[in-house]
């Protein structure tokens, strides 16, 4: 017997190689094994009618002259099987997709851990720079799981630098606008001020479930 069919007729896919073909796979063997049980049922129907329980001897005793009875008897074992295969298949239907599902989960959860840890190795490194800096924004709000929060930008988060933007050229939020719409899926290198330190973050604007691009609120710095 092949793997193939080992799988088909008995234990479920492991849940490391669990694949959709898997899946589809069985769904296949589910419509192909309720087919041959309707066959069976239309083997029935054709001998008088009789289903699973009627008696095949008459009011005597005797087997019933009327109907096959070998095509009855046969259809209502092929009938047990059947359904017993059926029922087998599809638990496995239903724990191939748990399986894949639990794996999907599992995936989004690491590659958004993996996300985190580099925007952190990368970005949250401090700076030797021991020249005061002067910052012209400030961050008021950070959506969850959005790019900002992402990127390891926080709350009262003071901005030096955002992209090509800076103390020097800075005139109003639309600068930080233009950097943002003209760099979608680009990382950008921002500075900022954290309770007296300077960071340096990688974001990359990247449309989200929520709003914009970045899932924060900017508002210039009042000094």
């Amino acid at each position: 017997m092949s793997e193939k069919e080992t799988r088909e007729s008995g234990g479920s896919p492991e849940a490391s190689g669990v694949t959709v073909s898997d899946i589809q796979e069985l769904i296949r063997r589910k419509e192909e094994i309720e087919a041959q049980i309707k066959a069976n049922y239309d083997v029935l129907e054709s001998q008088k009618g009789i289903g699973m329980n009627e008696p095949l001897v008459d009011c005597e005793g005797y087997p019933r002259a009327d109907v096959d009875l070998y095509q009855v008897r046969t259809a209502r074992h092929n009938i047990v099987c059947l359904q017993n295969d059926h029922k087998a298949v599809m638990k496995q239907v239903e724990e191939a997709l748990h399986q894949l599902h639990a794996r999907d989960k599992e995936k989004q959860a690491r590659d958004l851990a993996e996300a985190r840890k580099e925007a952190m190795s990368h970005g949250l490194g401090q700076s030797q720079d021991l020249s005061p800096a002067q910052a012209f924004a400030i961050v008021n709000s950070i959506s969850p799981g959005s790019p900002a929060s992402i990127a390891g930008l926080q709350v009262a988060d003071e901005i030096v630098e955002f992209g090509s933007v800076n103390t020097q050229n800075f005139q109003s939020l639309q600068n930080i606008g233009t950097v943002v719409q003209h760099s979608e899926g680009k990382p950008l290198n921002v500075t900022v001020i954290r309770r007296g330190e300077k960071y340096q973050l990688r974001l990359v604007p990247t449309r989200w479930a929520g709003k914009g691009l970045l899932g924060c609120n900017i508002i210039p710095l009042q000094r």
